[in-house]
């Protein structure tokens, strides 16, 4: 997702504050730089066909070092009552987050 070019904690701050809906929002500093996490819980519309299950979201926004982009890396699961699992298991995945040029 390109962005308007910002300090990367700007970015990230900006990514959950103007998302809608989103909640349980923390900010740290991993090795990748600065990420936010943020939650929604969303049940599908009756109309959609897939059970009425709601449906958790995980998020963590990652700005890239050139200070115009932003990588979103989400995990969804209906498992709710394992909240603290699955944000603890994104939270592992982002600390591996690094932005190279694989051409070199």
């Amino acid at each position: 997702m390109d962005t308007s070019w910002a300090p990367r904690g700007v970015t990230a701050a900006r990514a959950v504050t103007t998302a809608e809906g989103h909640g349980n929002v923390a900010y740290d500093e991993l090795g990748c730089g600065p990420v936010a996490f943020s939650e929604t819980l969303r049940t599908p519309t009756s109309h959609s066909g897939l059970p009425q299950l709601p449906l958790l979201q995980i998020y963590a926004h990652v700005p890239h070092p050139d200070g115009t982009s932003l990588a979103l890396l989400t995990l969804s699961t209906t498992a709710t009552s394992h909240r603290d699992t699955y944000r603890t298991l994104l939270r592992r995945i982002t600390e591996r987050v690094v932005f190279e040029d694989p051409a070199g």
